[in-house]
């Protein structure tokens, strides 16, 4: 096991990780920017290191400033979180020259998964179901103008290096193609510093489908259920929920059974997420995987009972799985909603400092924070402050206990999207379970 583990991150999930380090007897570093010189993470961790500006490339996304912080205090691993270096495989080849664990999965899976287009003929050999489009990467306008044409409209464009919903765009007919090209090629090279694209039938509605899969070096790999995260706005996630209400258990086996596959045949040796979208005609298919350790993540543990991030580092230092497939029980239901720093409607960013905090309590309530009275919400970061997670027997009551968990969350000093929340727990569409992603769009036209 891990001495000593450096956490390449900040906010909420460097507080989570540094609580399951102190659990396991292992020791933390917080790095920090200048801004975050007072944040809990940094209170909260063994020792600190200062690496730079509050601007996040010159600090959380300084390379040679977090591996200096790691050699200077002895850390033998580091512990990227989500977002920011957590799937840069040039970051993770930089950790295994310096000796320096990466608590996560190898770069090449990094770099071959994180390639959309690649995981896709990945995933298509392996035996997942993708949807139809083109083979590989776009060489030409003319190669685009025929698949289109072949598969039919409406088509989506997608950047290869693509994430969080950057990089895609909506294509209805071909007059738009063109110039819809040149769009996404651009926004993708600006993004990602990889301007290569693919092209795929769009699916209009489908719900949003993930699969929690875990695999260590010993060649044990198995699935720890799904999740339903269709409620988005502009492929951004605002609520999670599993079981999803919708699937069926054959679906959920099956579609469980396709992301295990595919773990296995790559060799993967992490947690890792498989996410599918699943139609109206309940058809799936292949989208991406996601090599990193998830913001929901959360809501995996509540119905399993597992510390996911205990056992993601356990995996990094060469442990075998402690477990196996007939093990996982999922017990009840569990939803998180995702509480920004935004105007709840408007969804632009609202910092500030926090002037009073009521953080909800109670059985099956949990609060995932690093928020604090008096601290800032600064404008340097992404907008999430908080995550509210419900567990409950079953939906009915993890929809109760979420409800009033919203009521009593109070956050003052900034506007948050704890009104959203209720909005949309109170729509129709989400009660009856039946929504997808495009159910948020059109429940924004109605308030």
């Amino acid at each position: 096991m891990f001495k000593k583990i450096l956490i390449a991150n900040r906010g909420e999930i460097a507080i989570r990780i540094i609580r399951a380090c102190k659990e396991l007897g292992i020791a933390t570093v917080a790095v920090h920017s200048t801004a975050d010189e007072h944040s809990l993470h940094v209170r909260f961790a063994d020792e600190s290191v200062c690496i730079g500006p509050p601007e996040s490339e010159k600090s959380y996304l300084n390379v040679p400033s977090i591996i200096s912080a790691a050699e200077v205090t002895d850390a033998d691993a580091i512990h990227p979180g989500y977002g920011f270096l957590a799937e840069n495989a040039a970051f993770a080849e930089v950790c295994q020259s310096c000796k320096i664990s990466f608590i996560g999965p190898s770069p090449d899976h990094i770099h071959r998964m994180g390639q959309k287009s690649n995981a896709r003929e990945l995933a298509k050999s392996a035996g997942a179901p993708v949807i139809p489009g083109s083979q590989g990467t776009l060489q030409s306008t003319e190669e685009a103008l025929s698949i289109a044409d072949e598969i039919k409209y409406p088509v989506m464009l997608k950047a290869s290096a693509g994430g969080g919903g950057r990089g895609m765009r909506i294509v209805q007919s071909a007059p738009q193609l063109a110039s819809a090209l040149e769009i996404v090629r651009s926004e993708a090279g600006s993004a990602f510093g990889d301007s290569s694209i693919y092209l795929e039938k769009y699916i209009e509605d489908p719900k949003h489908i993930e699969i929690q899969i875990m695999a260590d070096s010993h060649g044990n790999v198995m699935s720890l259920g799904d999740r339903d995260c269709s409620i988005q706005r502009r492929h951004q996630k605002l609520i999670e929920e599993t079981p999803s209400p919708q699937l069926s258990e054959s679906s959920r086996e099956e579609i469980s059974g396709h992301a295990v596959a595919l773990a296995r045949q790559i060799g993967y040796k992490s947690l890792g997420t498989v996410e599918f979208l699943y139609d109206k005609n309940g058809d799936y298919y292949f989208i991406e995987m996601n090599t990193r350790i998830q913001v929901e993540h959360t809501v995996t543990e509540c119905v399993t009972g597992l510390d996911l991030v205990k056992e993601q580092i356990r995996i990094a230092s060469g442990e075998k799985l402690r477990f196996t497939q007939d093990d996982i029980r999922i017990h009840g239901h569990s939803i998180e909603c995702r509480i920004n720093a935004e105007d709840p409607y408007k969804f632009t960013p609202n910092p500030g400092i926090i002037t009073g905090l009521n953080i909800p309590g109670g059985p099956g309530i949990r609060v995932d924070t690093a928020l604090y009275v008096e601290s800032e919400v600064m404008p340097h970061y992404e907008s999430l402050v908080a995550k509210l997670i419900v567990h409950g027997i079953d939906r009915a009551e993890a929809l109760a206990k979420m409800n009033r968990a919203l009521s009593e969350f109070h956050i003052g000093g900034i506007k948050t999207t704890i009104p959203l929340h209720l909005d949309i727990l109170g729509s129709e569409e989400f009660l009856s379970g039946h929504y997808h992603t495009g159910s948020l769009e059109r429940l924004l036209l109605r308030i």
